[in-house]
């Protein structure tokens, strides 16, 4: 009979014992001192860039637009807004997981402006090596089921609805077909027709269509590109961004709750909202996993595959469900206060709710998700889960 004890990773060893069990086990996703200091600048030069430039409670009571040129100066001035170009096409040239970093921390700040349409549109046009302008851009379609063709001569046709900040972009990039062959093209807003549509958010939802319309660039996407991976970046970003407002939500709730004085008492004191904020929390740091998670399998994954897209749409689908019961606790515990306009909250939230449904639906992934792993067939399923 074998008898196994339990053995702690902190158990000491070596003739000194100044060391660990631990210390002698790899771990494989440790960043390297240079990596991890440099993700540590650019996190801190983000952060600060937000704090100086788009507080929530400024940007709330601005009159004016103005401090949207601002921002995205500085935020150009430092190589964020193309940092998946290569730097041999004039970008930053940083690694997936750094501009993932740096949406989760736009999504902490609740920013108004297309950065992560921004990011995207660079990462795609760099597919094509097609050179990147400055400025503010957004993509197209946002949709999986908005399709748009290109003709024989080269020009676009279709529609593509629910397209963020087509009112303050310069230039969309698009997911085109020409004879099922995606291509990537390059288009001014000014040569489209746009349908605004302000969203929940009020950063513009827009209905754009394409009607034969010159394209300033155009090329054919590489051979293994495909429509869904172009999604699927799309669905992670947003993920993100969602795993960094919940967590400024968070902190706007237990702090309200700290502040809230009812009944002679602090409402933090109530057993109900401790339970509300707990769960609240709880699903906080599911998004935080799932999307970091996803964000893991796209930054070491060589090239797109089954286990990217299973990491993907489960983190959308989680994240998206975390937006629905997050933002309803958010607002319970807040009260009155919540739904004002004086009041940041709502910054959040509402683009929480837009968010959830950019890029598809946690019910339209859901769908995805369930005929993948139908297809697969059950034995399939448990390697598809532990391949991590």
């Amino acid at each position: 009979m074998c008898i196994r004890d339990r053995v702690s990773l902190e158990k000491p060893v070596g003739d000194e014992e100044d060391s660990s069990l631990g210390d002698f086990i790899e771990d494989t996703k440790a960043l390297a001192p240079l990596e991890q200091a440099i993700k540590s600048n650019l996190g801190e030069a983000t952060t600060k860039i937000f704090e100086d430039l788009s507080d929530p409670q400024t940007l709330n009571s601005a009159t004016t637009d103005d401090w949207r040129s601002a921002l995205w100066s500085a935020l150009e001035g430092s190589g964020l807004t193309l940092a998946w170009v290569p730097a041999d096409n004039g970008g930053s040239g940083a690694s997936l997981a750094d501009g993932f970093s740096i949406l989760e921390l736009s999504g902490k700040f609740a920013v108004p402006i297309p950065l992560g349409e921004t990011l995207l549109a660079g990462w795609l046009l760099s597919k094509s090596n097609l050179e990147c302008p400055s400025g503010m851009m957004t993509i197209a379609p946002t949709r999986p089921r908005d399709k748009i063709q290109i003709t024989e001569d080269n020009r676009l046709e279709g529609e593509a609805f629910g397209i963020p900040f087509a009112n303050v972009a310069e230039n969309v990039v698009v997911l085109a077909h020409k004879d099922e062959v995606p291509h990537i093209a390059l288009v001014s807003v000014k040569d489209c027709i746009i349908k605004s549509n302000p969203g929940l958010s009020g950063d513009g939802r827009d209905t754009i269509t394409f009607s034969n319309t010159t394209p300033i660039k155009i090329a054919p996407a590489p051979e293994s590109f495909s429509g869904q991976e172009f999604c699927i970046m799309g669905a992670t970003i947003r993920s993100m961004q969602i795993s960094g407002a919940l967590q400024s939500i968070l902190k706007l709730a237990t702090d309200y709750a700290q502040e809230r004085v009812a009944f002679e008492k602090q409402i933090s004191k109530f057993q109900a909202v401790q339970h509300n904020l707990a769960k609240l929390a709880s699903e906080t740091a599911v998004a935080i996993a799932a999307a970091g998670s996803a964000m893991d399998t796209i930054n070491t994954a060589t090239q797109y595959n089954e286990l990217v897209f299973f990491e993907a749409t489960s983190a959308k689908i989680r994240t998206g469900e975390a937006v629905g019961e997050a933002t309803a606790i958010a607002h319970q515990v807040h009260g009155a206060i919540g739904f004002t306009e004086e009041h940041i909250l709502h910054r959040y939230t509402q683009r929480l709710w837009d968010w959830r449904d950019d890029f598809g639906s946690e019910s339209e992934w859901a769908v995805e998700l369930g005929e993948m792993v139908a297809e697969r067939g059950a034995d399939e399923l448990w390697p598809l889960l532990t391949a991590r």
